[in-house]
């Protein structure tokens, strides 16, 4: 009797407890929901229609899928530009926000905050006016004056209007704004790890810091990395803002022009909201298969 009394006390207190935390997950969940997941599931039917918001939707079919792929060379060309900006930034993002955070969790307590707001400081600071100045395309821009001065260049590089080098450009800054809500779940994971693991490691036979990283520390926080993970694929792949106000839109021969801004062109700027909709579809379908790949590697049973 004692111990169903126990078991059912222990599940009141459970269940008040999960009571809380919905409370405080109500005002994300509801505008999450809002903002997000409803129109996501509205844009699904969207993409088979002809709709420019103000006249009714008028089914069209496959049309603008067929438009895509058959007719539309930009489109092929910016998912090639996708495909190369979330391969660079994506997965070097990723080891930059764990091994930021590792660095970090080694310092004094006194030092972790400040140092973890340096670095997530730029993803919520508008930067694209600094980055303009140091990529200006004169000889006061801070890169080009600084490789002047050293006689690797002659003359100016175009930084921001020369295809050449825009993509990369991008990919530069992107990496530099790219530690956001990831960054801050790896460092949650550095701190929540059970210290007494490090004791029993020390007992087993491990040395040093690095296999302290490889054998306890990483494996302990599959959760948190499986997070940042998912939370990398999503910015690389729907990486749009930083082109449009670094170098332009559009960019010189598209050098910049990402799946995303291609919706953003045909969505906001011609008001093809079909269009716009079967765009961010592909998009959808590109990040979801990425997404199951990444989670193949990181949510394997230990």
């Amino acid at each position: 009797m004692k111990r169903k009394a126990q078991e059912k006390k222990t599940k009141k207190i459970m269940t008040s407890e999960s009571k809380e935390c919905w409370l405080m997950l109500a005002p994300f969940l509801v505008l999450f929901v809002v903002f997000t997941i409803i129109p996501v599931i509205i844009s699904l039917p969207v993409g088979f229609t002809d709709f420019d918001m103000v006249n009714k939707p008028k089914f069209t079919g496959l049309s603008n899928y067929k438009t895509l792929f058959l007719s539309d060379r930009t489109f092929i060309h910016s998912i090639r530009v996708t495909l190369v900006f979330a391969l660079f930034s994506g997965p070097v993002s990723y080891v930059l926000c764990f091994l930021l955070a590792w660095l970090i969790n080694e310092l004094p307590s006194k030092f972790k905050t400040i140092f973890t707001l340096i670095f997530y400081a730029p993803s919520m600071a508008n930067v694209y006016t600094v980055w303009q100045l140091i990529f200006s395309g004169d000889q006061y821009g801070y890169i080009n004056s600084f490789l002047l001065n050293l006689g690797l260049i002659t003359q100016a590089k175009q930084w921001l209007t020369d295809s050449r080098y825009i993509l990369f450009v991008v990919i530069i800054v992107q990496l530099w704004i790219s530690l956001g809500a990831g960054f801050l779940a790896l460092r949650a994971g550095f701190q929540n790890i059970d210290r007494s693991l490090y004791e029993a490691g020390a007992i087993e036979g491990i040395k040093n810091r690095w296999q302290e990283l490889i054998y306890i520390t990483i494996p302990s926080m599959k959760p948190q990395m499986l997070f940042a993970a998912v939370m990398q694929i999503v910015a690389a792949f729907t990486a749009d803002i930083t082109g449009r106000m670094l170098v332009g839109f559009p960019s010189t021969d598209y050098a910049a022009h990402t799946i995303m801004t291609h919706a953003y062109d045909y969505g906001w700027v011609r008001y093809e909201m079909g269009y716009s909709s079967a765009i961010c579809t592909i998009l959808f379908v590109i990040m979801y298969i990425a997404n199951k790949i990444i989670t193949k590697f990181l949510a394997k049973e230990d």
